[in-house]
């Protein structure tokens, strides 16, 4: 794809596709918006959810053609989702724990083939990727597993290659050292969690105040 400007997009993806396209008629402008949800909420099947949109588009405009209400046609698509969604959850439908970890990671395989990966990077970031789901794993109130995406953070610092990725289990903070003298790593390492700044605030017109007992300094806090 080349933009007015000039830029290149090379991609197969659906959503970025639909995502560069300048679009005005209202029922695009739903297909684009369902590839971008699409995107946002699964990562694959964009193209495939746009097809289906489509194509029941289209099947819904010759029913109005040959005069049945709007209205009685999504009654009917609605009705057709619903029995849909109840055979793929009782007859197709495989619970992760039965699928075993070589499944997921085709799965995962599968989603980032039409991303930029390619090769050994595809096979590292899937096996990546499945390690992070299963590490948010947890029970549901209502019984079950459920997987907490939130709860995944993804931190990009460059100057590496993508193949230098890593997952950190635990809490990452993308901060670099305050000088080149302090140590890279520190094990084992206390972390202190603290809600104020250990930076000395900058007093108006050069005043400075000196605090020398801990007691005295929750009373200035008071008074202030």
């Amino acid at each position: 794809l080349v933009d007015e400007v000039g830029d290149v997009v090379v991609t197969n993806d659906g959503a970025t596709i639909l995502a560069q396209l300048e679009v005005e008629h209202p029922a695009a402008k739903v297909l684009t918006e369902l590839a971008s949800q699409q995107d946002d909420e699964v990562g694959d099947g964009t193209t495939s959810v746009v097809l289906i949109a489509a194509e029941l588009l289209r099947r819904g405009n010759d029913l109005v053609r040959s005069g049945i209400h709007p209205t009685t046609v999504i009654a009917g698509f609605r009705m057709a989702m619903r029995e849909a969604c109840k055979y793929v959850r009782d007859s197709m439908a495989v619970p992760v724990d039965k699928l075993g970890r070589e499944a997921i990671v085709n799965v995962a395989k599968t989603s980032l083939s039409s991303k930029i990966l390619g090769g050994a990077e595809m096979e590292m970031f899937s096996n990546v990727a499945v390690d992070a789901v299963m590490a948010v794993k947890a029970k549901a109130p209502e019984g079950g597993d459920f997987y907490p995406i939130e709860g995944i953070h993804v931190l990009k610092a460059q100057g590496k290659s993508a193949k230098e990725s890593c997952l950190l289990p635990g809490y990452a903070l993308n901060q670099g050292r305050a000088s080149q003298g302090m140590p890279e790593s520190v094990t084992p390492a206390k972390v202190a969690c603290i809600d104020f700044d250990l930076r000395r605030a900058k007093m108006k017109m050069g005043v400075q105040v000196l605090v020398n007992d801990p007691t005295e300094l929750a009373k200035i806090q008071a008074n202030e």
